[in-house]
């Protein structure tokens, strides 16, 4: 089957951004320009079509990330909305791990905040070239140019200007653009076609000077990425907007270079050109490299081009729980294509699939197609065992994709269905949210036998509880939010762990020695084998892996998860008839929990980092409150009237602080947060919470 679009006229793109930087009004405009949907969609009314849960309508703010396909002059986009707030920052992971290039926004009036530097980071982990654009300049105190160096000092970015501004707050009309050195005016809050026209004018005299000023910056910026095009400038020659263009997509590509650009998505005012500038500067799926993966059997590096006639290969980046048609599993194809009820094979669970029904997604309605091929990003229904972050691939030609990583939960709560009716229901339900969320987990506590739910934040676990209600309804009472504490050693030490059993007949035998170390934060878990002489046949080493894996699930001071430690095993003994893998791993799982009690264990805490935006009559109420709840005050910025208070702050002392700032400010201090690191509890916070100092 024929092509709709060649490759080089898709364009997969995100809109990522700080939360309230107007992500998901500037898609909503998009839609309608480009004819997608016949009527604007308004956040604060709830119409929009990419915010389409009932949570995201209430509250006003995106929580999933949704996928469209949209097409500009000929060019297809498929486009995923992501949210902004931190809880959901997985959302934002997954979607740029399958995007080729992405549109961040920035609020001209906030700049650069905390969870832009946090997308901008993931952005760069996986080599997504960018374009950015400053949002609402028609806010008092926006600041075009404040922001573009808040990027250059926070993001470590190369910023080019490429439009400059006419007017700012509620004199902003429209930019000027510097390629082609005109004037793009819009009427105010875009008139009666919500700004689907506009007029192009020559540059305002006033701003003829400034125009010609970052033009020249501009060409100075770009020169380096073209050896003909720097001869040219350098000597003067003239140079075409299709040529300042080419090498301006050049640069973005590399990403080494973010072409910036300005305007109000809510009144209707830059958009345009925006869509121009994904077309122009942004990739399509022949411009980036050939998606590399293993080769599951050699585990040789083998890649994937992106060409129809390569052997099929996607990575599955989100999940779906979906009360009607079951489970939807999104998937972003890198090469190949298949049809409607062709089998796939599943790389990572080693097993086929077949892709019974193959859907085009806006939002959440659904298109049934026939087939899918290179470039394009749908959903799937009917795949069983396919999780987040598996490879699909041709069964002929297997290829594993590096899958995603996903942040550890840092909060948790206890659970319990209302009714006894409720209880099957909730335990389906838990594991189908499970499923679709990867930092959503589920387990049940060993001593007490409840069922703890662990998120990122009280606002998922929040909506976690909201949408078992209202989507699955499944009825539950939640406990208070339990911090996600950790437990790690001090000193490094040897010990013990001997399993003898004998009952008459066949006994059972296993002793090992280990030795187990302190590591560095975020080290994580080291095996070595270090038993020399056969001391211990090779074939039990496993399970004593297995035994230690399982004991560092329950720490000795308080039940918390063990993190950081390396552990060698060097010695030991076996006998050859009653030895058997359980005994060595009940050997391995008792010689780590003696470790851990001889190696002085201490607790480990989740530490947020924490910005506050606040008047600056309010600043002192503010320190004193982050001080009194061991906050350690790392910065603050005066940003025209307000102050910007960054902190590290226990996860533990920040439950219920939405309220508190709010009462400390009259409503009108905010503050963003998201996970950095774990830190070593002070000795009466760890005797608070055990009981007991080791």
């Amino acid at each position: 089957m024929s092509r709709k679009y060649p490759l080089s006229k898709i364009r997969n793109i995100g809109i990522m951004a700080h939360i309230d930087a107007g992500k998901t009004t500037t898609t909503e405009r998009i839609l309608f320009y480009t004819g997608k949907t016949y009527k604007v969609g308004d956040v604060n009314e709830g119409s929009t079509e990419m915010d389409w849960m009932i949570q995201e309508r209430e509250r006003g703010i995106t929580i999933t990330s949704a996928a469209t396909r949209c097409e500009w002059k000929g060019y297809a986009f498929n486009i995923i909305d992501t949210p902004g707030h931190v809880d959901f920052t997985i959302e934002v992971e997954r979607s740029i791990r399958v995007l080729d290039g992405s549109i961040a926004l920035f609020c001209a009036v906030g700049g650069v905040e905390p969870q832009s530097e946090t997308v901008w980071r993931q952005a760069d982990r996986y080599h997504v070239p960018r374009i950015a654009f400053v949002n609402k300049m028609d806010r008092i105190g926006a600041d075009f140019f404040g922001a573009v160096n808040m990027m250059r000092d926070r993001l470590h970015a190369n910023p080019v200007i490429i439009q400059i501004p006419i007017g700012a707050e509620d004199k902003f009309s429209g930019v000027v653009d510097l390629i082609e050195m005109r004037a793009y005016v819009w009427e105010n809050n875009g008139g009666e076609n919500h700004g689907a026209t506009f007029m192009t004018v020559p540059i305002p005299a006033y701003l003829e000077a400034q125009a010609a000023k970052y033009r020249d910056k501009m060409l100075e910026a770009i020169s380096d990425f073209d050896d003909v095009f720097m001869e040219n400038y350098i000597n003067g020659n003239s140079v075409t907007p299709d040529e300042i263009r080419r090498v301006l997509r050049k640069g973005t590509l590399k990403a080494e270079i973010t072409p910036v650009m300005c305007g109000s998505a809510f009144r209707n005012k830059g958009v345009q050109p925006l869509l121009d500038a994904v077309i122009d500067f942004l990739p399509a799926p022949v411009d980036v490299p050939p998606i590399q993966g293993q080769d599951p059997e050699t585990e040789q590096i083998i890649s994937r081009p992106a060409d129809d006639s390569a052997p099929f290969a996607a990575l599955a980046f989100k999940v779906v729980a979906d009360p009607h048609v079951g489970k939807l599993t999104y998937i972003r194809v890198y090469s190949g294509r298949c049809e409607d009820g062709d089998y796939m094979y599943n790389a990572n669970k080693e097993q086929n699939e077949r892709l019974n029904r193959l859907l085009l997604m806006h939002a959440n309605q659904r298109t049934q197609i026939k087939e899918i091929s290179t470039g394009d990003i749908a959903a799937v229904v009917g795949i069983k065992e396919t999780k987040t972050g598996d490879t699909l691939c041709d069964p002929d030609h297997p290829i594993l994709i590096e899958p995603m990583n996903f942040p550890e939960p840092v909060i948790s709560v206890a659970i319990e269905p209302k009714t006894k009716s409720d209880e099957e229901k909730l335990a389906l339900t838990l594991s189908r949210l499970s499923d679709e969320d990867p930092t959503f987990c589920v387990r049940t506590d060993p001593e007490t036998g409840q069922t703890i739910i662990s998120g990122m934040g009280e606002l998922h676990l929040e909506i976690i509880v909201d949408r078992l209600k209202r989507e699955f309804n499944v009825a539950a009472n939640v406990g208070h939010p339990q911090v996600a504490y950790r437990e790690t050693i001090e000193t490094m030490v040897e010990a013990e762990g001997r399993f003898v059993k004998q009952t008459g007949g066949l006994g059972q035998y296993g002793h090992v020695w280990l030795r187990v170390e302190p590591m560095e934060p975020g080290f994580g878990f080291e095996f070595i084998n270090k038993v020399v002489g056969g001391t211990i046949p090779r074939e039990y080493i496993p399970s004593i892996e297995k035994g230690v894996i399982e004991a560092m699930t329950s720490g000795v001071l308080a039940g918390y998860p063990m993190v950081d430690l390396r552990v060698s095993v060097y010695d030991g003994s076996y006998h050859p008839v009653d030895s058997s893998d359980i005994a060595f791993k009940v050997a391995g799982s008792i010689a780590l929990k003696e470790a851990a009690r001889k190696g002085r264990p201490y607790l480990l805490e989740p530490i947020m980092s924490l910005e506050v935006v606040i008047p600056s009559i309010n600043l002192g109420d503010v320190i004193g409150y982050l001080q009194q709840h061991r906050a350690k005050i790392e910065d603050i910025r005066a940003r025209r009237d307000l102050q910007v208070v960054h902190a590290n702050a226990p996860l533990a002392e920040m439950f219920g602080y939405s309220t508190e700032l709010r009462s400390d400010t009259q409503g009108r201090g905010t503050f963003t947060m998201q996970f950095s690191h774990y830190a070593r509890v002070s000795a009466d916070v760890q005797e608070r919470i055990c009981g007991k100092i080791y």
